[in-house]
């Protein structure tokens, strides 16, 4: 067995905590949404009334990190717990006709966890990490229900012409908004499951391209461009959706045992100067530096909210950081499932309620679109290299967050210690090795 299957393999002890002590677990993952896009961060004219009435009765996570700055390996890495220097994915890698690279068999989720303790699980939305006869499947993957898209690429549809009801077809006749289908199947699924624990991975897939929504609504008559109209829409939508949730968990009275974390899964598809960039200020006044598949903050950072009546404090806002990998042993604690064996992850449980932050060396990411990427935070000191034949550029988020002023030539100390840990934090793969230039190339997916 090599390290790298021993790093992707955890063992489970379910602990006796009852039913009644196992908080229901909602994970609401939206699509290339911007930090700056919702209203309790900032946004000016974008309409998300439900998320800031989240985020006024939770808590703010300005510094909740995606796995990378792309889909598939940033839902990976939230899945599986560890980081880009470990995580089976760390691109995405196409495969035609239909689907993206899978989770290997030895890869472990955070839903397969959760059903050691007893957990119903569900995802509604989009996969992207393997088709249904492939390592990667949802069902294979610890999901009892998957309705939405499998395939990235056929999830740039809002009006597609089926969408997979598990690992059955549903025909659609191309008219149909396809967020009607998976917001609602979302809804009939918690409210059969509510009566015992359960796990929803709510995988929204508004506001990514093809950026189309069956009404404007209160944009129509906004002097802005089809596309800023289209685009807030589609935010406000998701905002829409998430009330009908938050509605649904008060009506079946399951409310206040319900942690409900949400995040987008990268940062925003538009660049700050386009015409959506611009107008919605996505990079947040030039805050944040960069923007999807960029590891420079703008990539990263996400609009996290968590929520839960009585445990998780209400209008508050942390500034701890913390990543998608924390998220399988946050929920392990809560469902009191006992991991034996090594992941990247810390459980911020703790966090959550309030208090401190877990300790930890560093925080790593890669990326493989192009040239490979690799960034490292560790303390206020945040490294980027563009490439590995390029230099490492070094800046200090507590006094330069738009990662504007490299000092890498006034503190070689601490490039040197960004260089170990850029080394150290990953483990060599032959699917991901680090290379200046990448050339494209589907694979097939492996059966099984």
């Amino acid at each position: 067995m090599t390290a790298f299957r021993l790093l992707l393999l955890f063992a489970f002890t379910a602990l006796t905590l009852s039913a009644a002590d196992k908080p229901n677990i909602i994970f609401i993952l939206c699509d290339d949404l911007a930090q700056g896009d919702l209203g309790c961060y900032g946004q000016k004219l974008i309409q998300t009334p439900n998320l800031d009435r989240m985020a006024a009765e939770g808590t703010k996570f300005p510094q909740l990190y995606s796995g990378t700055s792309v889909c598939a390996p940033s839902r990976s890495s939230l899945m599986t717990g560890l980081h880009m220097g470990h995580c089976p994915i760390r691109a995405n890698r196409e495969i035609q006709p239909e689907g993206q690279k899978p989770l290997p068999e030895e890869a472990t989720t955070v839903a397969q966890m959760l059903k050691t303790a007893g957990y119903a699980t569900a995802c509604t939305g989009k996969w992207g990490m393997g088709m249904f006869d492939t390592t990667g499947s949802p069902l294979k993957k610890g999901f009892d229900h998957f309705f939405g898209y499998n395939c990235q690429r056929h999830a740039h549809s809002y009006f597609p012409k089926y969408l997979w009801n598990d690992d059955q077809h549903v025909e659609l006749d191309g008219k149909t908004y396809s967020m009607d289908l998976i917001s609602q199947n979302a809804l009939d699924w918690v409210r059969k499951n509510s009566g015992s624990p359960f796990f929803l991975y709510y995988a929204i897939t508004l506001p990514h391209g093809d950026f189309k929504i069956d009404h404007l609504g209160q944009y129509e008559t906004k002097p802005w461009t089809q596309l800023q109209k289209t685009y807030a829409a589609m935010v406000t939508r998701l905002d829409s959706d998430v009330g009908k949730l938050f509605d649904l968990l008060k009506d079946l009275k399951v409310d206040d045992n319900t942690l409900v974390i949400f995040s987008g899964d990268n940062g925003a598809s538009f660049a700050p100067a386009s015409e959506v960039g611009k107008l919605f200020d996505q990079s947040m006044g030039g805050k944040l530096r960069g923007y999807k598949r960029s590891l420079y903050e703008g990539g990263l950072r996400q609009a996290g909210i968590a929520r839960w009546p009585g445990k998780v404090p209400a209008g508050r806002v942390s500034e701890e950081p913390w990543a998608f990998w924390d998220f399988l042993p946050t929920a392990a604690q809560l469902a009191g499932v006992e991991l034996k064996s090594v992941q990247d992850g810390c459980s911020v449980v703790n966090l959550l309620k309030g208090g401190e932050a877990p300790k930890r060396e560093a925080f790593y990411w890669e990326l493989h679109e192009g040239a490979s990427l690799q960034a490292v935070r560790f303390g206020n000191w945040k490294a980027v290299r563009n490439g590995p034949s390029k230099p490492i550029e070094l800046y200090d988020l507590a006094t330069d967050l738009s990662e504007s002023k490299d000092l890498a030539k006034d503190k070689p100390d601490l490039v040197a210690q960004a260089q170990s840990l850029m080394t150290s934090m990953r483990t060599d793969s032959p699917d991901w090795p680090l290379v200046d230039k990448r050339e494209g190339k589907k694979k097939k997916a492996g059966k099984k």
